[in-house]
């Protein structure tokens, strides 16, 4: 994910692995040494084009057993009695749930990147070749419930999910599980906040429906006062277009309890609704 191979004569190899974090040189350098009993000479240095920052290259030695490193994770091959370079992930080394997981921990420390919760939901792992991001996209999609998908982007491919559960459940995969709880905070916060907002315009638009229905059958009311007088209407409709002429922004729930006695907030609506009817018969 994050590494390269030096070759030199008579067959020989040198690993190199380069990481902008040094934490993660750290911990390359530490398991190499507990793992291998190889030691990787650490090399710093300033970084250029996109990369910014410093950075640190970790370099392990034909005499460190460098083949032998490359033999075990599935990197170095032999075809037909000739060494090649595996483009993919060996399937040896992640037979059990439990070296998946490593493998996991692995290429998100090598290319993967998560992005802040807080602006949307995004994690993904830069691949150098399609090969290596068809079995890394594999290799999550293993596990239930996961579903990432590949894109390619310049001259990397590209794994990547957003749905906020999935990437939940990957981060609880990797063992990340302070980031976990912390991104699960940020989410739910986010969710109430969404909620709250949606109930705000949600009222503010119930609002602005009940106003405008209000304004109509003012409007439909006070046409009838003018041309014929409010006489004009019949008993029932009489007494809720006064109502409605004495309460304009009440809605139709608080207009039913007025009237005496209270009726159903269908009744009143009916009502508002034959009384329109009436205004638009009603030539000017």
């Amino acid at each position: 994910m994050c590494g390269s191979v030096k070759l030199g004569g008579e067959g020989k190899v040198t690993v190199i692995i380069s990481t902008e974090n040094p934490g993660i040189a750290r911990r390359y350098k530490k398991m190499i040494k507990e793992y291998f009993k190889a030691k990787a000479d650490l090399e710093i240095s300033a970084g250029s084009g996109l990369k910014k920052g410093r950075v640190f290259y970790l370099k392990i030695p034909p005499e460190e057993r460098s083949g032998q490193i490359l033999r075990e994770t599935g990197i170095l091959m032999i075809r037909d009695g000739l060494n090649y370079i595996s483009d993919g992930i060996y399937a040896e080394i992640i037979k059990t749930k439990c070296c998946k997981k490593a493998y996991m921990r692995g290429i998100f420390l090598g290319a993967g990147t998560i992005s802040d919760p807080e602006k949307g939901y995004h994690i993904e792992f830069v691949c150098n070749s399609e090969m290596l991001a068809s079995d890394v996209r594999k290799l999550i999609n293993s596990f239930i419930g996961l579903n990432a998908k590949m894109i390619r982007r310049k001259k990397s491919s590209i794994v990547y999910v957003k749905e906020s559960g999935q990437i939940t459940d990957i981060l609880n995969i990797m063992g990340a599980h302070s980031h976990l709880l912390d991104f699960e905070n940020v989410k739910i916060v986010k969710e109430m906040r969404n909620k709250a907002n949606r109930a705000f315009n949600c009222d503010n638009a119930n609002l602005d429906k009940t106003l405008k229905a209000a304004e109509r059958q003012m409007s439909s009311i006070r046409k009838i006062e003018s041309m014929k007088g409010l006489s004009f209407l019949t008993g029932k409709l009489y007494d809720v277009a006064v109502k409605r002429l004495e309460h304009p922004e009440a809605s139709l729930i608080e207009l039913a309890n007025l009237m005496e006695p209270p009726m159903k907030k269908s009744g009143v609506n009916n009502r508002l609704k034959k009384i329109e009817e009436i205004a638009e018969t009603i030539e000017l």
